[in-house]
């Protein structure tokens, strides 16, 4: 994978993937299997040159399990190093804690058991408070989960729960488990596909337990044939089932609140790791936009004044929405730039159906809802009750609502907003407009604070008056 953008919240370049299936035999031979080594090499010979070709500088190659157990591991890593790339055997901690780091980026403030599944190994590790720790590499990936299963229900269930033992600190570990990982991704698109779910990204997918458990035992029972003419990938479809299976005894043993599904891992891990505390510190969703957003149009700092202006549209409850609601102002200035007839479908496909980070589902549907606000609509699109309450959806409605007033007013100038406010008082919503700037406060503006006092249950005035300098 190559990355562009902003280093804490780096956006997919070029990304090419060759599944060589280095850990084939692990549990039989013990060795990396010749046809094998040569598909991976001739594919990291390609990657090399593509590497110079590109002149990227920061270039990280890792080897995970396959080369860290496997009889001929070393030998192997000497032939990668052979094409000039400098690989860097990880620990089975390291691994654990590079896709833990992944999810810490993804999530900020998450909490709980990163469970990172691979073909040659599942990877449990805890995080809190930003750090990661109690790091296991257990001999349960993908690849090694066939012939365990083969045994029988009985044998795989006490060979699963023999390994998870060494990973007795997790059943004390409060909080959800976050899945990591390819299969664990087609898990929860499968999950989705099945629920008939508005959006297809698994990344943020939050399961509850029964509901995972339901899914998880369908999948155990069914067949690779059967898989792939749902339409799952081959690769995928032929690693799920036993997965699943897996996941079931994982669910049991270690009772994690709920799960959540993150498409952030080992690599972005890495990102992470080389990233300053402050630009660690940074909200990932807000950079992300920032990044996305300017170059189409959008002002941060227009934006952030108008967030300051319409402050009395938001419920003011301190639940953390301020950043959606600064979010979704940037990307209704980017959206203003755009044709009239493109502005709200391509603005709503921006908040679903994006990958940001640090965004849940619930909050892609306040955005969304905030941009339908934005461009006067009250009728949000279908499946968004699905992603969030209704009354998530009509308070973001308002954001977007007060932002389009705020743009009528004065198309968001800094001097119309200095010379207005807006205040909410008790059953009512007070629009003043300095003297200075009379001529701003026609009927159309009227209309607009009319329309967003109804959506509050307010009742509405507007008055020319003078409005006090902000200091």
């Amino acid at each position: 994978v190559a990355y562009c953008g902003p280093a804490r919240a780096p956006r997919i370049w070029f990304n090419e993937k060759i599944t060589a299936m280095l850990g084939r035999d692990l549990a039989t031979t013990g060795s990396i299997p010749d046809e094998s080594s040569k598909l991976a090499l001739s594919a990291l010979g390609r990657f090399a040159a593509i590497v110079a070709d590109l002149g990227l500088t920061d270039v990280q190659v890792v080897a995970t399990a396959a080369a860290r157990e496997a009889k001929n591991g070393a030998e192997f890593l000497d032939k990668v190093r052979e094409l000039g790339l400098d690989v860097r055997l990880l620990s089975g901690e390291e691994e654990a804690q590079a896709a833990a780091k992944g999810v810490i980026g993804a999530f900020p403030g998450a909490h709980g058991v990163v469970a990172d599944l691979g073909g040659g190994s599942l990877e449990l590790v805890s995080i809190e408070g930003g750090h990661c720790h109690h790091g296991t590499s257990l001999p349960l990936g993908t690849l090694r989960l066939p012939k365990l299963r083969q045994k029988g229900t009985a044998s795989f269930s006490r060979a699963v729960e023999k390994a998870l033992t060494k990973a007795g600190w997790a059943t004390e570990h409060p909080g959800p488990l976050y899945l990591v990982g390819g299969t664990w991704r087609a898990f929860g698109a499968y999950v989705m596909a099945r629920q008939k779910h508005p959006l297809s990204d698994p990344h943020s997918l939050s399961l509850e337990l029964p509901v995972a458990d339901k899914f998880a035992k369908r999948l155990a029972r069914s067949s690779t044939d059967e898989l792939i003419a749902k339409g799952i990938p081959e690769l995928r479809a032929a690693s799920l089932p036993d997965a699943a299976a897996m996941l079931r005894i994982m669910l049991a043993d270690l009772k994690p609140s709920h799960l959540i599904v993150s498409s952030w891992g080992l690599r972005e891990g890495l990102l992470f790791e080389e990233l300053s505390g402050a630009a660690r510190d940074q909200d990932p969703l807000l950079a992300g936009i920032a990044h996305f957003a300017v170059p189409r149009g959008a002002s941060i700092t227009r934006a952030a004044t108008i967030a300051g202006w319409t402050v009395e549209a938001a419920n003011g409850n301190g639940n953390g929405s301020e950043r959606l609601r600064l979010a979704a102002t940037v990307l209704a200035l980017a959206a203003s730039q755009l044709e009239p007839n493109m502005r709200l479908r391509h603005a709503t496909d921006w908040a679903l159906h994006k990958r940001w980070v640090g965004l849940d589902m619930p909050g892609r549907a306040q955005i969304a809802a905030a941009l339908c606000g934005s461009f006067g609509k009250t009728d949000l699109p279908a499946g968004l009750e699905v992603l969030a309450s209704k009354e998530q959806l009509r308070e973001a409605v308002a954001w977007g609502l007060a932002a389009r007033l705020c743009r009528r007013l004065g198309a968001g100038s800094q001097a119309s907003l200095l010379a207005s406010r807006m205040e909410r008082q008790k059953k009512r919503l007070l629009l003043t407009v300095d003297e200075s700037r009379a001529s701003l406060a026609t009927q159309r503006v009227v209309d607009e604070l009319a329309m967003l006092a109804g959506w509050l249950g307010l009742t509405y005035e507007m008055r020319i008056a003078p409005v006090p300098a902000i200091r």
